[in-house]
């Protein structure tokens, strides 16, 4: 069993509000339209000149899906055609074949993710041709120490799905079951069986896959703290490698499909903690390791590995035991991170084929960082990663003196230190157990344009 976070309902009802989940500093609210191609291409150059240029990630959007998941608020194409998704698939050629020149072929690619979407949703004859697309641009090494992952629903996978993937390269797979509960499943248009389910699990174990991440979301409609604990304990029965297990952010301002998801049906904010409380404690309990935020994980885990010796990331693919790779990302919505800087593909799939028919890229926005946005970047890193700030240590590589430049920080750190988030022992920033869940909060302190005037409706709330 392993030691779960101190659960304090007060404490958590007092500090949950609406903030970035991190998987960028800046979060990508900021990105701007003021980043063009060009500053793309730079940036890609300069990261081929350093002295030992960084291995690459690269990710996929594949958005088709065969039907609508009233929850989702992913960039997403319905349908059950497969040959709708045959122009998009000859732009991605496209794209790889631009993207693929700006970065010198002997970088290797140590991670590659396809999602969605549903990237599954491809015939094997299209997923092998993405792949032979990628391999004869880009330097692929399928072997034991890269991640090469793909997000899958286990309703719409060819017969023989799972052996295919594994034979292009992939070791890696992320099933989407959200929870096992039929009433909850019809009323946000994703009916699952447990049997499917498991079915895809067992093919994946047969064939290799080495790594299986199973999501799951709490406070869906109708959902309550016996359904869902059954849930968990059939999730648990199927013991897969990974679980994330995410707040479901009713945001129907932002997202139309959760438009058909009532209000009234949500489990109010007494039953959802309650949720939350009791499925931390039975993942625990199962010899998970509470990870951060919504990611459990086994002690053997890459994940787990990687937070004890410290070398855990958290990117757009939430966290990641690879730190240190220029992130490459196509398709439509796609994010890249290369150097120290964003850059964020268009969101429309019109304008995605014209940009590209036409030889540009399809770059709409982006950040460009700045010292001080490196500066924060890694303390936030270092605390939603590792629970833990040495700020004697980040003051001497900065060169600066991290009391005062950081003092109206530090002051926003009294109260949660008097409440027993955090600990400050000397040099260090502790984050105490009951503070685990309100890493987020913690981090919004350092994050500067979090001081800034926001719409709550941006975000998810942190618990």
């Amino acid at each position: 069993m392993s030691k779960p976070p101190i659960f304090q309902e007060e404490l958590i009802n007092r500090y949950d509000k609406p903030g970035p989940r991190y998987t960028s500093y800046p979060p990508a609210t900021e990105f701007h339209d003021g980043i063009t191609e060009s500053d793309y291409r730079e940036w890609a150059k300069t990261s081929n000149e350093e002295l030992i240029p960084k291995p690459l990630s690269l990710y996929f959007h594949i958005p088709f899906c065969s039907s609508i998941c009233f929850y989702c608020a992913c960039n997403k194409v319905i349908t059950k055609r497969k040959e709708r998704a045959e122009p998009y698939l000859q732009d991605l050629y496209r794209e790889i074949e631009i993207q693929s020149q700006l970065f010198d072929p002997d970088r290797e690619v140590r991670q590659l993710h396809w999602g969605g979407g549903t990237p599954g949703f491809l015939s094997h004859q299209q997923s092998k041709e993405l792949m032979d697309n990628i391999s004869s641009h880009f330097k692929l090494n399928p072997g034991e120490d890269v991640d090469y992952s793909i997000e899958l629903d286990p309703r719409v996978i060819e017969k023989g799905g799972i052996s295919h993937l594994r034979g292009l390269g992939f070791n890696r797979i992320s099933i989407g079951v959200q929870d096992l509960d039929e009433k909850v499943q019809v009323a946000v248009n994703r009916v699952q069986s447990l049997e499917i389910t498991a079915a895809i699990i067992n093919d994946a174990r047969r064939v290799g896959i080495h790594s299986i991440n199973i999501d799951l979301i709490y406070g869906l409609p109708f959902q309550t703290l016996k359904s869902f604990s059954k849930t968990l304990d059939q999730i648990i029965e199927l013991d897969p490698d990974r679980i994330a297990m995410y707040n479901y952010a009713h945001l129907p301002h932002r997202f139309p499909p959760q438009r058909r998801i009532q209000a009234e049906d949500l489990p109010d904010s007494s039953e959802k903690l309650e949720i939350l409380h009791s499925a931390i404690d039975k993942l625990c309990a199962a010899g998970y390791q509470y990870i951060g935020m919504d990611h459990f994980a086994k002690p053997g885990d890459e994940l787990s590995v990687a937070q004890r010796n410290g070398s855990l990331h958290r990117n757009f693919q939430g966290y990641s035991a690879h730190a240190q790779c220029d992130s490459i990302g196509f398709g439509i919505s796609a994010i890249g991170n290369v150097g120290d800087n964003f850059i964020q593909n268009t969101t429309s799939l019109e304008a995605y084929h014209d940009e590209l028919e036409q030889g540009h890229l399809p770059v709409v926005r982006g950040f460009c960082s700045q010292t001080e946005d490196l500066l924060r970047r890694e303390i936030i890193q270092d605390l939603v990663c590792h629970f833990e700030l040495d700020m004697g240590g980040v003051g001497k590589k900065w060169g600066i003196d991290f009391a005062d430049h950081f003092a109206n920080e530090l002051a926003g750190l009294d109260a949660m230190e008097e409440d027993g988030l955090i600990d400050r022992t000397g040099d260090k920033i502790i984050v105490c157990d009951p503070g685990r869940l309100l890493v987020r909060n913690i981090c919004m302190v350092f994050d500067s344009y979090q001081k800034l005037p926001k719409s709550a409706g941006l975000f998810s709330r942190t618990v």
